[in-house]
């Protein structure tokens, strides 16, 4: 296609809206009339189900649960009176909190104010806090924000570390909605003792988000923490950055977090209209479903050209990965959809992968994401008439052309800045985007049957470990490989048990190897530490 046809097609496929001052362009995905006569039905029913999903349907039938994160920007689209009121009081709550810490109201036990805030949680706990901080705190934030968010002990000793003498004035944020979670548990104990071994007290320094009745709750109760948020069951985890999983901590930050969720509130009244080129997220979807021709056949990668933005790829992976990654559709078929998400930023990539996007194979599609706005303080020249920001959007234009020029297909989304509120709109058009291609392909966004899946396995193999020490105890010689898994019972699990007593080995927790060599699982033999 020639430029001038290009030019056209640009004109006919962009989206603007001037209140946001947002540009979509799906131009460069492949498609014609026919198969978006084609799609018609499949739209059509996709814009019911967003009616129903508002409207307080069950959208996760293994939970019997909502789905209603778009409530939480739109108090009043609430299926009760109850859940409403329940809204706008844990807002105002959130926005009193965060007062009366700035003030110093709320303080650390020996006074001051608290500096810091240390964020205990995983997935959507952690990934929406983390790319939003990356994104909009200012360089100035009355607090710091650190994240744990693995159940890895060097990760975490890096981290407090990371924190030293600023310990006795941080804020611990947990944030479990069972209080359940392993990871985010593991964190709380480790970084309890932490406290006690400080000689601090980790009660006064603590505050919860998390369900109701939960572990966590009741946890934070009995110990007199500072305060408690709630993780509602119709609030999934990759949709709660706008809840108070991502708010409390914003607001602490000093982000305003009421423009964040004004933002997300103005996209959702956009991405409702039952028209396909009136509503963003439906031509996002569309990208997508075009692209890998409806079964996923291609990986998104996300290429921000703004250093701000760099984490929105990581929170894009579990929102879109995490929904659409699905065995069966709704009919119980087996279909094995989803879309695999990647990037970093623009223009780092051209120096890693871009390369092979460009000439390798063609198993992608891209979105580069856009920022009008260089920067706040005067531009400086580089060359004459020429800025960095110059260069940056010479390089987003250079690439889209690069790729196009070979048939790869590309979405580009503009915004004018990166703020609060077109932050919170680009959270709530992806969100939209996933809920109206979920539809398309005839797949529930809103369950994870693989996620737990995953969970129950990994506690299995702690139950396996127990029962491997056990059997060490009860042994009065030395133990093969396969003398001990007969002797655990676990004999079809063998490899399993190897593993393990690598681990144990290796941190030096007792089992040593008494014969042969750990890296020969044949010629060795076990037994506990005397």
């Amino acid at each position: 296609m020639d430029k001038l046809a290009l030019w056209q097609r640009y004109q006919d496929w962009l989206y603007y809206n001037e209140d946001l001052e947002l540009y979509l362009d799906i131009s460069r995905i492949t498609f014609d009339d026919a198969l978006i006569k084609e799609l018609e039905p499949k739209f059509a029913k996709a814009f019911k189900d967003i009616e129903a999903l508002e409207g307080g349907a069950i959208a996760n039938p293994d939970e019997n649960r909502m789905v209603g994160h778009y409530w939480l920007r739109d108090p009043d689209l609430a299926p009760t009176d109850e859940l409403r009121q329940d809204i706008i009081d844990t807002n105002n709550r959130i926005l009193d909190f965060q007062k009366k810490v700035h003030s110093g109201e709320i303080h650390p036990p020996q006074g001051g104010k608290f500096t810091d805030i240390l964020s205990i949680g995983i997935g959507g706990s952690a990934l929406g806090p983390q790319f939003v901080a990356q994104a909009l705190a200012p360089a100035d934030a009355p607090l710091d924000i650190h994240f744990i968010d693995n159940t890895d002990p060097a990760g975490i000793d890096k981290v407090l570390a990371s924190i030293g003498n600023r310990l006795e004035t941080t804020l611990v944020s947990v944030i479990s909605k069972s209080g359940g979670t392993p990871e985010t548990r593991n964190g709380m104990i480790e970084v309890k003792k932490f406290y006690q071994d400080c000689n601090l007290d980790f009660a006064a320094h603590a505050f919860a988000i998390t369900g109701k009745s939960s572990k966590l709750e009741a946890i934070a109760e009995r110990e007199g923490w500072l305060a408690i948020f709630p993780m509602r069951d119709w609030v999934g985890g990759r949709t709660s950055e706008l809840s108070p999983v991502g708010l409390v901590a914003a607001a602490l930050q000093g982000i305003d977090i009421k423009a964040m969720l004004e933002g997300a509130k103005t996209m959702d009244a956009l991405t409702r209209k039952p028209n396909l080129k009136e509503n963003p997220a439906a031509l996002l979807a569309m990208g997508w479903y075009c692209a890998g021709h409806g079964r996923g056949e291609k990986d998104m990668v996300i290429l921000p050209y703004k250093d701000s933005l760099l984490l929105f790829s990581r929170y894009l992976q579990q929102l879109i990965m995490e929904s659409l990654g699905k065995e069966k559709d709704l009919d119980g078929k087996v279909v094995n959809q989803g879309i695999a998400v990647y990037g970093n930023k623009g223009s780092t990539d051209q120096h890693a992968y871009v390369q092979q996007l460009r000439e390798g194979v063609n198993n992608f599609f891209l979105t580069f994401i856009e920022v009008l706005e260089d920067r706040t303080r005067d531009f400086v020249e580089i060359e004459p008439g020429i800025t960095s920001g110059d260069y940056l959007k010479g390089f987003l234009l250079g690439t889209r052309t690069a790729l196009n020029d070979k048939q790869r297909d590309s979405i580009t989304i503009t915004i004018p800045k990166v703020n609060e509120r077109l932050v919170g709109a680009l959270i709530a058009l992806y969100e939209r985007g996933v809920s109206i291609y979920a539809s398309l392909v005839n797949i529930n966004a809103y369950h994870q049957p693989g996620v737990e899946a995953g969970k129950k396995a990994a506690a299995s193999v702690l139950d396996l470990q127990k029962k491997v020490v056990e059997a060490l105890k009860q042994s009065s010689s030395p133990l093969s490989l396969a003398e001990l898994a007969d002797q655990a019972h676990v004999s079809d699990e063998i490899e399993t048990v190897y593993q393990i007593l690598r681990h144990l080995n290796a941190n030096k927790r007792g089992v040593v190897i008494v014969e042969g060599n750990i890296g020969q699982p044949d010629t060795i033999k076990v037994a506990l530490q005397a």
